[in-house]
């Protein structure tokens, strides 16, 4: 059961996709990003208890109840993917990195003769889909991927001449000791375009809300091959015993693209405390978002043997329509200021078996059995983030601390699979109403991920990280 659970934790690794919706397609947009705000990131994202600036809106929109300027605030992100695969004792290193503008937002306290009220709008890039894995090693099993697509009676192989007999009744000679390779590389990210407003409900309890028009897409390529790299498939021996040219096999590979057009939006309400210039507390719900998801799913591949080349031609495109639901995300915080230091955490709870596909798909008897899926395979988690900062007056600078804590979703999931973040921060305050904040974040944890058929057949172990760079300006007038 345990290496059966494992395979499934796919949330945190990547491999050759199935061939249809599933678990990870609801777990994908679930996860939640690290945002795109510097002093947050610096601080670990505990920041429900904070969230006096535009980045409230994220994270806890009570908190723009404190505002009394309008403000002006932009971010740019970088981040780095690295992926050090193990495959049959065989280590491949990948990484690939992304530049984005990760938002652009604007403040507008209104005139008030008690308490506050105050709105704000703009645009924030939320979660990156940024990542990569490559593998390559041979595998001296009795199994391959085209043995397992040919137990499916998958026209791939019909079509390039790696089986016999007839479409619906496909069998092979190919069973194993092949050279296996491949790289899965992802890109995209989800948008959101905010609306949100706070007010202060009674002396020093402030109520907000964000609303949150979802856009954005998701891109994965895998690139996969087998090759006969020790002559094991020689001249000896003819794969398709009526065509001459299938004898000498040498190359499958196999090409399978998603393409996603991501729509949605959600609700999130805050509440905030501040007791004095002391001490505040925050408490957040985001009720769950709905995605509409328009999806392209593309195949295309060829095989080579010493005489002949076969291609998969035209290679075939499906198109699916589907939504799926977010669970609902329960956090809480607290932040004390002992002058000039700042410390801060958060809690946040997120049940992943509420995830759930709503409709689209083939039927309802599919999409009760997807969701069936979820519930068994997935568990609730309470990630926890922590932060501190200290004030340099003397040289207007704020230097920041910061760890984030994702347990993996899983059930039964073992601890390495957990994600985990180092954060750093500096803020720079030329003057009273411009400030510049940077901040870094050192995430890390391990997965594996399965190619086809059972767990262990052929297995990536992968030892993750990933570097993310945030720059923040504000500007208050």
């Amino acid at each position: 059961m345990k290496s059966f659970m494992l395979f499934l934790s796919l949330i945190f690794s990547i491999s050759v996709p199935l061939y249809a919706q599933n678990f990870n397609d609801a777990l994908r947009i679930s996860d939640p990003g690290l945002g795109s705000n510097a002093r947050a990131l610096g601080m670990g994202n505990a920041y429900d208890a904070l969230s006096d600036d535009y980045s409230a809106v994220f994270f806890n929109p009570a908190g723009l109840g404190l505002m009394r300027s309008m403000e002006f605030a932009g971010s740019i992100n970088y981040n780095s993917f690295s992926n050090t695969t193990n495959f049959f004792n065989s280590s491949t290193s990948e990484s690939n990195s992304s530049t984005d503008l990760g938002q652009v937002g604007f403040v507008f306290p209104l005139p008030t003769m008690r308490g506050s009220m105050v709105f704000a709008a703009g645009f924030s890039r939320s979660k990156s889909f940024n990542s990569v894995m490559s593998f390559n090693g041979f595998n001296g099993g009795s199994t391959s991927k085209i043995e397992h697509l040919v137990g499916f009676n998958d026209p791939l192989t019909w079509e390039l001449y790696l089986s016999e007999g007839s479409s619906t009744n496909q069998s092979t000679i190919i069973n194993g000791k092949l050279n296996q390779s491949g790289t899965v590389e992802q890109e995209g990210s989800i948008n959101k375009w905010s609306f949100a407003g706070a007010v202060e409900a009674a002396k020093d309890v402030f109520v907000g809300a964000t609303i949150n028009f979802i856009g954005g897409s998701f891109i994965s390529d895998n690139k996969y091959y087998e090759d006969d790299t020790r002559n094991n498939y020689g001249s000896n021996l003819q794969i398709v015993q009526d065509v001459a040219a299938t004898s000498d096999f040498q190359t499958f590979h196999m090409n399978d693209i998603i393409d996603w057009e991501l729509s949605g939006y959600e609700l999130k309400l805050g509440l905030m405390y501040k007791m004095q210039d002391i001490a505040r507390y925050g408490f957040t719900v985001k009720f769950p978002s709905y995605y509409s998801i328009d999806e392209k799913y593309i195949v295309d591949g060829y095989s080579e043997f010493a005489d002949a080349r076969f291609e998969f031609d035209p290679p075939v495109e499906e198109e699916y329509s589907y939504e799926i639901a977010t669970p609902f995300e329960f956090s809480g915080g607290a932040s004390v200021s002992l002058n000039p230091v700042i410390l801060t955490g958060n809690l946040t709870f997120i049940d992943y078996t509420q995830m759930e596909f709503t409709e689209g798909l083939t039927d309802v008897i599919e999409r009760t059995s997807l969701n069936d899926e979820i519930e068994t395979l997935m568990r609730g988690v309470l990630n926890y983030n922590l932060g501190a900062e200290v004030n340099l007056p003397v040289v207007n600078t704020r230097v920041r601390a910061g760890f984030i804590y994702k347990p993996s979703p899983f059930e039964g999931d073992p601890s390495e699979f957990n994600k985990k973040y180092l954060t750093f921060g500096l803020g720079v305050l030329p003057q009273s109403k411009l400030s510049f904040d940077l901040a870094y974040a050192y995430g890390w944890w391990e997965s594996v991920g399965d190619n086809y058929g059972n767990p262990g057949d052929s297995r990536t172990y992968q030892d993750i990280t990933r570097h993310n760079f945030v720059m923040t300006v504000l500007y208050r007038y």
